[in-house]
């Protein structure tokens, strides 16, 4: 029996890298990582190679069944130079220390627009919706728009066996999220990528575009989109000592500088101080703030200090591995 395997990667491309994919036929495929072979790519036409040394590697890293064609798979890669080192496009080899403790969910935040009109579903061609209200968490013609290709979307994650944890409609029309958790920065990176990977295909499908930027509308009244990041390590979830959550928070507002240089390209744009956000020249912390660079929630207190918190200010467009790599760093730091 013949296998297809769908080798996906992102791109060299700056500030924000793309995804990038190519098909590979197996005979009698085990459906293992460990039978995924390396393979090959022409880098000068990602942005990651000069034409006279073009060969890059891509390194299996994540496999999970292809919900949309039959005896298919998606294997999530990295990509390496031809010596075998890692890339400098490579976010996933920024991640120093991997393994169950520190947890990871993500917010992951979008629009969804007409390639035509370049336009959120659901605004005019001229002019703009009604505003900000109806549509978060909305029900109805009206108020949400895509909501076909959302379900499909949601279907197919949880057919390929993400751990999606939830969707709903965004505060923007056009905007929507996903949830995603995983216990790992790695294993939770490769499942935001193989989402965002889904959507795309999905929404291609439909003749619709997806828009990672986390200010697509610019300098206007709505919503811009995040990856809000919530985490935890083992002091966080079994100690219950508010002192622990006040020193993370405390050691985040110290190394701004580390968060925000991997947090998504213009960012600036949706980081304002407005629309639920902190500036981004700013740091605050509080309990149930989502205006603050850190929310503390309300579950966590209430549960004794045991928990997580949510880290509001990486955007939609961020590389959700290089994100989980700086939480790590700063959060060790912090209860060093």
């Amino acid at each position: 029996m013949k296998s297809k395997l769908e080798y996906i990667w992102l791109d060299g491309y700056k500030p924000t890298q793309s995804l990038r994919s190519k098909t590979m036929v197996r005979n009698d495929f085990s459906g293992k990582l460990e039978d995924c072979p390396m393979w090959s790519f022409d880098g000068s036409s990602t942005e990651q190679a000069d034409g006279s040394d073009s060969d890059c590697l891509l390194k299996p890293c994540a496999i999970i069944p292809d919900p949309d064609r039959k005896d298919s798979y998606l294997v999530m890669t990295e990509v390496l130079n031809a010596d075998g080192t890692p890339h400098e496009s490579n976010g996933r080899a920024t991640i120093e220390e991997d393994d169950d403790d520190f947890w990871f969910g993500f917010e992951q935040e979008y629009f969804l627009v007409d390639p035509d009109t370049n336009l959120p579903l659901g605004f005019p061609v001229n002019g703009f919706p009604a505003p900000q209200g109806p549509y978060y968490c909305s029900v109805g013609g009206r108020n949400a728009f895509g909501r076909n290709i959302i379900e499909e979307h949601l279907d197919i994650c949880l057919e390929a066996g993400l751990n999606v944890e939830g969707i709903n409609a965004e505060v923007a029309a056009g905007q929507w999220e996903f949830q995603i958790f995983a216990k790992g920065a790695k294993r939770a990176g490769d499942e935001i990528w193989l989402g965002r990977y889904l959507i795309e295909r999905c929404a291609e499908k439909y003749g619709v575009a997806v828009d990672w930027h986390p200010k697509p509308l610019g300098d206007t009244d709505w919503n811009g989109s995040g990856m809000h990041a919530n985490f935890s390590n083992g002091p966080m979830r079994d100690l219950g000592k508010e002192d622990i959550f006040n020193q993370v928070c405390e050691e985040f507002g110290k190394n701004i500088e580390r968060h925000i240089s991997v947090y998504g390209a213009d960012n600036d744009q949706r980081l304002t101080g407005a629309h639920e956000t902190q500036s981004i020249n700013e740091f605050s912390y509080g309990v149930s703030d989502r205006g603050a660079s850190i929310r503390i929630p309300v579950g966590t207190v209430e549960d004794g200090w045991k928990g997580r918190l949510e880290d509001r200010r990486p955007a939609s467009n961020a590389d959700p591995y290089k994100v989980a790599a700086a939480i790590i760093k700063t959060t060790n730091e912090a209860l060093a």
